[in-house]
């Protein structure tokens, strides 16, 4: 999981500070508005509402953006979107596999984005089930370092249902069954240990291993998909070494 986990939070700690700020701040109210409507506006009974809400201010996201978004799910403000999620399955360049996360108020939209994005990068889409069987749906919480070492990490959440912790430098990465996640959550917070984020993603089964020109390639694909409004989550079956990531960043 190590090159692709790694990738994608140093390009978020990134995101955050760069010109698509706008985007990702939008991405996750959206995140906020769905799980209010589907579990309620109390955080403290809605799991999911609670994570995103986290996760939004972990990325700065002002709390009167965050507090509209709940009142907007739930119905108790004007201007709710009716968003669905619509997954799209496709390859990459170099075979990698390629699932795409929407959450839309207009599928056309959303799956002629998606198309555009992969036609134009060197993709192409794929039948439905013929990518995400590489996938395992898991709970995903990262943690930042800082004085922790990864036997804190394991001493907190092992008897919570954690699989496994992985080191992805500057934080660790605890996965878990999705249906666990919470209890993994709550172990750490138990124990006085923060997180920047937990949510049930995509992981990969098998990877497929890749030089400088195709992480180029495949970083340029993400990218293009992520531009689009309706795209929530891109997950990818690649895993790219630390010298191949140190050549990419340069």
């Amino acid at each position: 999981m190590s090159g692709h986990s790694k990738w994608a939070t140093t390009k978020h700690k990134k995101a955050v500070i760069d010109a698509k700020r706008g985007k990702l701040f939008a991405k996750m109210i959206k995140n906020i508005e769905v799980a209010a409507r589907t579990g309620g506006a109390d955080p403290a009974g809605n799991p999911t509402l609670f994570d995103a809400i986290q996760k939004a201010k972990k990325s700065s996201v002002p709390n009167k953006n965050i507090d509209s978004a709940v009142k907007r799910g739930a119905g108790l403000e004007a201007g709710g979107a009716d968003y669905e999620t619509i997954m799209y399955e496709g390859y990459g360049p170099n075979g990698v596999a390629v699932l795409i996360e929407c959450l839309t108020d207009n599928r056309n939209r959303a799956a002629s984005d998606v198309r555009v994005a992969m036609t134009r990068n060197g993709g192409s889409m794929a039948d439905p089930g013929s990518v995400s069987y590489l996938f395992n749906r898991k709970g995903v919480v990262i943690v930042p370092k800082g004085e922790l070492t990864e036997d804190d990490v394991l001493g907190a959440v092992l008897d919570a249902g954690a699989e496994e912790v992985n080191d992805l430098g500057e934080s660790f990465e605890v996965l878990s069954e999705a249906t666990d996640m919470v209890a993994v959550r709550s172990a750490l917070q138990e124990q006085g240990i923060d997180y920047d984020s937990a949510e049930a993603n995509f992981v990969p089964t098998m990877q497929v291993e890749l030089d400088e020109e195709g992480a180029r390639k495949i970083f340029k694909l993400i990218d293009a998909l992520e531009d689009s409004d309706d795209v929530q989550n891109v997950f990818a079956n690649f895993d790219v070494s630390d010298e191949v990531m140190a050549k990419v960043d340069a």
